[in-house]
């Protein structure tokens, strides 16, 4: 259950939505601060939800709900969710400001900063496990699964990330590509996407032009599209076939990445599961292309001909 508001949650002046939070704050009732908290930290699956699913999520009822909205100065559930979209195109905080925010609340401790990143990273996996969450996981395993190549796009530390899915996804035989270039360089890199490929998207905050380029690409060529965001604009994530909702921890704090990459793991290896015998073909021929560069035994002059069971990195 998410716990009260506390004054290291109180928004950055850019945070329009924020500041009405903080101002409305000392008024709150306990129940009303959790209501609050789960809006200031899940702004983007706030929009989705009702007032019984938001009462649901916070451990309140309904009535609170509609409380808590109406004491933020909303006149009702659908002024608030034209707030929190606005909040969500509006710029994040640099990387800069959202450590300084950080470590303020973590003070010169680091065993209180590694509890905050602990503590941050069950809360975001708690939001994964969700019967929910688990859905949209199943839903991006099916539309990956008919593609005849897998691309993987991320920018940033998400890069890294979609390096390695891309590299998952090779190791369960699946044809993969990480799409990894920003600016220009990223119009070479999606030079040759064509029908039957199929994306898979990390992407956050505003729609960046990288980005924006390729949702029109996907749209242009019908090719099925998941996102793994957490805060991606509407305008551009209602595009998407799938959305997982991977949270990158709290709101205008330094970003944490473990939630997304459980998420890809578990897309990787539902993908493993939908065709088995591919993926243990294919780390069988990875095992033997490990042992031909170590010098161990020789690979078989067919690659079709049975070979003895090895035990799987």
């Amino acid at each position: 259950m998410p716990h009260p508001l506390s004054v290291a949650d109180l928004p950055a002046p850019a945070d329009p939505f924020g500041a009405r939070l903080a101002a409305a704050l000392p008024g709150l009732s306990p129940a009303a601060r959790r209501v609050a908290r789960f809006l200031h930290e899940n702004r983007a699956l706030a929009l989705a939800l009702s007032a019984m699913e938001l009462a649901a999520r916070t451990g309140t009822s309904d009535a609170t709900v509609v409380r808590t909205v109406q004491a933020l100065g909303f006149a009702g559930l659908p002024e608030l969710r034209r707030a929190l979209a606005e909040a969500l195109a509006a710029p994040p905080p640099d990387p800069g400001e959202a450590m300084r925010r950080t470590l303020a609340e973590a003070g010169e401790d680091a065993a209180r900063a590694m509890d905050m990143v602990l503590e941050t990273q069950r809360e975001a996996l708690e939001a994964l496990a969700r019967p929910e969450a688990r859905a949209t996981l199943r839903a991006a395993v099916a539309a990956l699964h008919p593609a005849r190549r897998i691309l993987v796009f991320g920018l940033g530390p998400s890069a890294a990330l979609a390096r390695l899915l891309a590299l998952l996804l090779g190791r369960a035989g699946r044809a993969a590509r990480a799409l990894d270039a920003s600016g220009l360089a990223l119009a070479d890199q999606m030079l040759d996407l064509a029908p039957g490929d199929a994306l898979l998207v990390l992407a956050y905050g505003r729609a960046y032009r990288e980005v924006a380029a390729l949702f029109a690409e996907a749209r242009r060529l019908a090719l099925p599209l998941v996102l793994v965001t957490d805060s991606l604009d509407r305008s551009l994530a209602r595009h998407a076939d799938v959305v997982v909702p991977a949270r990158r921890g709290r709101a205008r704090r330094v970003a944490l990445h473990g939630a997304t990459l459980v998420a890809l793991e578990a897309i990787a290896l539902g993908l493993a599961a939908m065709d088995g015998p591919r993926a243990l073909a294919a780390l069988d021929r990875l095992n033997d292309l490990r042992a031909a560069i170590a010098g161990g035994a020789r690979m078989s002059a067919d690659p079709r001909t049975p070979r003895p069971r090895r035990d799987r990195a």
